[in-house]
């Protein structure tokens, strides 16, 4: 018997919504009210997301992300900023004492992301696992030089044709790993380079340049257009297949979708939360 899992498709919501449901999920499944669970969603408006330790009034154009009428907020997880607009957003929470779930970041983050790398293949992308081997490569990851997310691969991230396809974040609370990313459809490099901080434009354009040849989108790379609605499903059979699992759609009921919304309001839709850095 294959084990059961959740699988909640929340379609576009807020920045807030949607760093809420994923801590409410971790929450839940340590307290053993709900089995582990794998969410698909989306972002209204397009959203900047940066990392847990990263310094938002440093590294951010503020003036830039409201001209552009982008959402903004900090993530539970680690990293890069991230600009979430044309992608499918995952999440994948589920027990630290999951059979078979390897006990280090690296390789848990290996087991969890054979699920994308099914899903890049059943789309027809020759998709595999970076991995750094140089001591450049391991010390890079200790130190990126850039605040965006797609700058570089770390380790077990998917790459096509050398170029990094999908960027995700791990973090691990009360016994239960949430591993959380985003698998890119299309990408603006101007509007995602224009809500950083730069010493000068030539520092800025010099990145830029670097990150078109370390990073791509779906769409550029397929060869055809691939929608929304296909990467859902090439996805949710790809996690299926990987991890072994029967996933059952789930719907929240009102009690959860009430509290959801409250810790998105007093939580991660404050200051407080936002710029604790």
């Amino acid at each position: 018997m294959k084990a059961k899992w959740r699988f909640i498709d929340s379609n576009n919501r807020s920045p807030y919504y949607n760093m809420a449901l994923d801590e409410a999920l971790l929450e839940w499944h340590s307290k053993g009210e709900i089995p582990p669970t794998i969410r698909f969603y989306g972002w209204n408006p397009p959203t900047l997301s940066i990392g847990y330790f990263q310094n938002a009034e440093k590294e951010i154009n503020f003036d830039k992300v409201k001209e552009l009428g982008l959402g903004f907020v900090r993530r539970p997880t680690g990293g890069r900023g991230v600009l979430h607009d044309e992608e499918l957003t995952y999440s994948v929470i589920v027990s630290e004492e999951y059979p078979n779930m390897p006990k280090t970041v690296t390789e848990a983050y290996r087991v969890i992301s054979e699920g994308l790398l099914e899903g890049f293949r059943s789309l027809g992308l020759e998709a595999y696992f970076a991995i750094p081997r140089s001591e450049e490569e391991k010390n890079s990851l200790k130190n990126p030089r850039s605040s965006v997310c797609f700058d570089a691969p770390s380790w077990y991230e998917l790459v096509v044709e050398g170029r990094k396809i999908a960027g995700s974040a791990q973090t691990r609370q009360k016994g239960v790993i949430l591993q959380h990313g985003s698998i890119l459809l299309e990408i603006d490099e101007d509007k995602l380079f224009s809500v950083f901080n730069y010493p000068n434009d030539r520092v800025k354009e010099r990145m830029q340049r670097a990150f078109r040849s370390k990073a791509v989108a779906i769409n550029a790379i397929a060869g055809r257009k691939i929608s929304i609605e296909e990467a859902k499903k090439a996805f949710y059979k790809g996690f299926a297949s990987a991890l072994d699992i029967d996933l059952e759609p789930y719907t929240l009921s009102e009690e959860e979708e009430a509290y959801v919304e409250e810790l998105a309001r007093t939580k991660y839709g404050s200051d407080e939360w936002n710029f604790k850095r």
